[in-house]
């Protein structure tokens, strides 16, 4: 298969940004509402292209979910965009009463997600997030591994109807996955072939993964790795033919142990083939203020990390 090499790196939210501002040339029922962070969502050449379908709405983000579930009603496609932990903890009752109770299509759009928001520090480094979102019925969330990802992302799911929770991130990562590539909701993609352990990816720990695979290989140890951009719902057909073949799993995530990928893997296990499985993902904890790199180091988010419990699952099979 494709080796996966990167020449430039770019944050994932300029990937949402030209999504945006593409959806907004092409699609006139598109609109977007911002929450007092234009700059931080890269919202500025939609607003530019398309002034009369965006809507300021100020630091009042249960207010602007309210007015996107409104406008789903004459037919706009509203994109909501603030921080992952204002999109979601913040505006968690609106999100359910107004959105997902009533299959509004809402596209939630989140950026500063996980703990790679850094300096920004634990009290917006929302890691819970994915759980959050998962739980509500009829929501479909996705997980966004780098620009070229985020921005098809963006354009897809304007086709898809219903809520639509979409996380992505502020530092500038790799940017590995083919500009080109279709992205097609709830189907995961095969990586790398592999014999002996399966990793299955999401968000920035997908480069991490394939980095380990790497490693791995040095080591004689074939990794199976697969980006799951969407969790829920889960693409479980391509995580069950791959650990049909190696018998064992390792899930990589920025996001809490409870509640995230994971877990949604494990109940997957449970149901239908239940083999060893490791867990790379924070482990029930806040974040803290620091660089992306010494938080990715310190909680243990990494290709190292990766590699270390590849090994462990492997021993247990």
């Amino acid at each position: 298969m494709k080796k996966y090499t990167y020449t430039e790196k770019k944050d994932t939210r300029s990937g949402f940004g030209a999504g945006l501002a593409e959806l907004g040339d092409k699609n006139e029922n598109v609109v977007a509402l911002c929450a007092d962070l234009i700059g931080s969502l890269k919202m500025e050449k939609f607003i530019e292209n398309h002034p009369e379908r965006f809507f300021q709405i100020g630091i009042a983000e249960a207010n602007m979910i309210g007015i996107a579930a409104g406008l789903t009603i004459g037919g706009k496609i509203p994109f909501t965009g603030t921080f992952a932990n204002f999109s979601t903890g913040r505006v968690y009752d609106q999100i359910r009463q107004s959105v997902a109770y009533s299959d509004k299509n809402v596209k939630i759009c989140a950026s500063h997600a996980g703990l790679t928001l850094g300096e920004d520090g634990a009290t917006h480094q929302i890691l819970e997030d994915i759980g959050l979102m998962k739980m509500l019925p009829g929501m479909t969330v996705i997980n966004t591994c780098d620009y070229n990802q985020t921005k098809a992302a963006t354009i897809a799911i304007a086709d898809h109807h219903g809520p639509v929770y979409l996380r992505f991130g502020r530092p500038v990562v790799p940017v590995f996955m083919p500009e080109d590539q279709e992205f097609i909701v709830g189907k995961a993609i095969q990586l790398t072939e592999g014999t002996d352990v399966t990793i299955v990816a999401t968000g920035h720990l997908v480069w991490e993964a394939l980095q380990a695979s790497e490693q791995l290989e040095a080591m004689g140890i074939s990794a199976e790795v697969i980006n799951i951009h969407t969790i829920k719902p889960l693409d479980d057909e391509a995580i069950l033919k791959s650990i049909a073949k190696t018998g064992c799993i390792v899930t990589t995530e920025e996001h809490n142990i409870i509640g995230g990928l994971g877990e949604s893997v494990s109940r997957l296990l449970v149901q239908n083939n239940l083999v060893p499985q490791e867990f790379v993902a924070v482990n029930d904890s806040f974040g803290e203020s620091g660089t992306p790199a010494q938080l990715m180091e310190k909680y243990n988010l990494n290709d190292k990390a990766i590699v270390a419990a590849a090994k462990k699952v492997i021993v247990r099979k």
